[in-house]
């Protein structure tokens, strides 16, 4: 698991930040721990884009990955925004 931090932000809130999305993508898509999940949190560099998104890679073995976006930063994103980005 690989977080991404930026300015202001500890390594270990970014730590329970991650820690948390990754819980809850689990549980939205019943994933067992076999499933790699990747949670960062990017610059998007679209002008529509509130500035910081959180992308979350779903790698599950012998499938493409799947990257889900959340329009907002890691210490914003709450369950309901990770599961309205799952459903997409």
């Amino acid at each position: 698991v690989f977080a991404a931090l930026v300015a202001g932000s500890t390594a270990a809130l970014a730590e329970k930040r991650v820690a948390l999305i990754l819980g809850w993508t689990r549980t939205a898509l019943g994933l067992g721990d076999d499933v790699a999940i990747s949670v960062n949190e990017i610059i998007c560099a679209d002008p529509a884009c509130p500035g910081s998104e959180t992308v979350i890679l779903v790698m599950i073995p012998g499938r493409r990955t799947k990257a889900y976006k959340v329009q907002a930063s890691m210490a914003e994103v709450d369950e309901g925004m990770v599961q309205a980005a799952l459903a997409s």
